[in-house]
């Protein structure tokens, strides 16, 4: 069927909780269509039937583990079997591992690596040939300051995929904005969401000062709002904006001095 023929819906990863959720919720307020992923099936059943019955949607529940090897291809293979096409693209699903490299096992990295880099890209040369077909789409690449903040111990692996999700989007932008597809980079601070409960260190960041910490809602409101105005790199909060000036313009060994500071609260060390 031919992208434009068919329906052009919102597909969004890691639906089930947090950011994806809140998208989810966001887009389905605008009266859009939606195909919703992640492992937990019954998390997105419940949120199909609550954005149907909120907002008269359609959501098409999709089932996936993204650590798998090419788990982007079921997914798009799904949408397009049902008439459909992914006319906005939202790479959210991700997690953390507050261990040093070495101490853990190579293939919890690998699944860090397979579902924040190589299915979020599959996922997005899969749907980026409709979009420029019907000159009509929208990609948001979830990022995060840590993409834009020097390494640090612990969550080795972390910024160095949100950096590439930054520098994925900017290339991306330079490919397509001629093409009427927009795309944008979000890059949110603390953010009130599972994810810290889900790689084990809640009990860390609730020592955080909660005027730092911004809602799911804002950081999506603000994430529509820039790629609506073709924004590739969005950073949300105004503290969040100070924090990102600084690291671009301090010396470098300052910043690395405030990140090893502050990233060793939120750092899980080895049981022996």
């Amino acid at each position: 069927m031919q992208a434009g023929a068919a329906k052009g819906l919102v597909l969004v990863t890691g639906a089930s909780s947090g950011l994806g959720e809140a998208f989810a919720r966001a887009y389905a307020a605008q009266g859009r269509n939606l195909a919703l992923v992640a492992r937990r099936a019954d998390r997105l059943e419940a949120l199909a039937a609550e954005l149907k019955q909120a907002h008269g949607v359609d959501s098409t529940v999709i089932p996936a583990d993204l650590a798998v090897w090419d788990a982007h291809e079921p997914i798009l293979k799904r949408v397009a079997d049902e008439g459909l096409w992914i006319q906005t693209l939202v790479n959210n699903a991700g997690f953390g591992i507050p261990q040093d490299y070495a101490d853990t096992e190579w293939e919890r990295q690998r699944d860090f690596l397979m579902t924040l880099v190589t299915s979020a890209c599959g996922l997005v040369h899969g749907a980026v040939p409709q979009m420029i077909a019907n000159r009509s789409g929208a990609i948001v690449n979830v990022a995060s300051m840590a993409g834009l903040s020097p390494g640090g111990a612990g969550h080795t692996l972390y910024p160095a995929a949100k950096a590439f999700a930054i520098k994925f989007s900017q290339s991306l932008d330079a490919e397509l904005r001629d093409k009427g597809v927009k795309v944008t980079a979000v890059c949110p601070g603390f953010t009130l969401t599972e994810f810290a409960e889900a790689s084990g260190t809640q009990h860390l960041m609730d020592k955080a000062p909660r005027r730092f910490w911004q809602t799911a809602e804002e950081v999506v409101a603000t994430t529509l709002k820039a790629n609506a105005a073709g924004r590739v790199v969005v950073v949300p909060g105004l503290h969040n904006k100070f924090a990102a000036a600084a690291m671009r313009y301090l010396p470098d060994s300052w910043t690395r001095a405030a990140i090893a500071r502050g990233g060793a609260k939120y750092r899980i060390e080895k049981k022996e």
